[in-house]
């Protein structure tokens, strides 16, 4: 494969993004996919706003304010809120300034999208055995391993069981890879590249409040990127929070852009 330049791994990890979010629309019980006029709306099996339901702009020549009503009425007819995940980019400075004027609110710390072009260090804890989800139970396994490590950002413990609510549908992803690491046969850590564009997305890395500073999430992320590469992917993106990125970038990952996630809030129901 043709060695990707900078603007290449740039843009494919944003589409490699907006792919993965309308795959979580399968995943979930009532999740719901509307793509048109470079527009993607997509809603999962969970109400949560952040990372479970959201607005992309597919196409830069879309106006932010078409983006923004789109979203509205489509979101407002489920009764949540949603996100618009926007880059720290010239060709986002308007999606930012339509967000802003339209009442959506910045939410939590800009989030650098991160790259790794080779393979990385794999070193497991003793003790630990790192095994590919093949099963139903897996999924279950992963779900609650990304419930109490997200709990941590606020995240309700519902939502990845919400998120992953149909395991036959990931198993069956095959452009999915996700691994659970075992302590002796308890789920600690986790975490899920998704091949698309020639590249492939990091995404749900999480462990344990029990076993952080251990090596694990180091050690789940090794697998699925070193397996991402195997499986021919150019690079390896994702998107950091505030507690990966200093792992991440020991690893060899480095910052391209951020994200602001900008919300629209509505509790369910309202």
């Amino acid at each position: 494969m043709t060695a990707l330049g900078p603007d290449d791994v740039a843009l494919f990890g944003h589409l490699n993004l907006i792919e993965v979010s309308r795959e979580f629309t399968r995943w979930g019980v009532g999740g719901a996919l509307e793509e048109s006029d470079g527009v993607v709306l997509f809603a999962t099996g969970s109400w949560l706003p952040v990372m479970c339901n959201g607005a992309f702009r597919a196409d830069d020549r879309t106006s932010a304010s078409e983006v923004v009503t789109r979203a509205d009425t489509f979101f407002g007819a489920r009764r949540r809120g949603y996100t618009v995940m926007v880059r720290d980019l010239p060709v986002d400075a308007d999606l930012r300034a339509g967000c802003e004027a339209a009442g959506l609110e910045a939410f939590g710390e800009p989030a650098p999208e991160m790259v790794c072009a080779v393979p990385v260090v794999e070193n497991h804890p003793d003790g630990i055995a790192i095994r590919r989800i093949t099963s139903e139970s897996g999924v279950v396994d992963f779900a609650a391993i990304c419930s109490a490590a997200y709990s941590t950002y606020g995240m309700p413990v519902e939502a990845p069981a919400q998120l992953f609510g149909i395991p036959r549908r990931v198993i069956e992803a095959r452009h999915v890879i996700a691994v659970v690491a075992y302590a002796d046969d308890e789920p600690v850590a986790a975490a899920m590249t998704f091949l698309s564009h020639g590249i492939a997305g990091l995404y749900w890395v999480g462990t344990v409040p029990g076993g952080r500073r251990s090596g694990l999430g180091r050690a789940v992320t090794a697998s699925v990127t070193n397996a991402s590469f195997d499986r021919g992917a150019a690079v390896v993106t994702l998107q950091a929070s505030t507690m990966g990125e200093p792992i991440y970038r020991s690893m060899g990952f480095e910052s391209l852009y951020h994200y602001q996630n900008w919300v629209r809030f509505m509790a369910p129901g309202t």
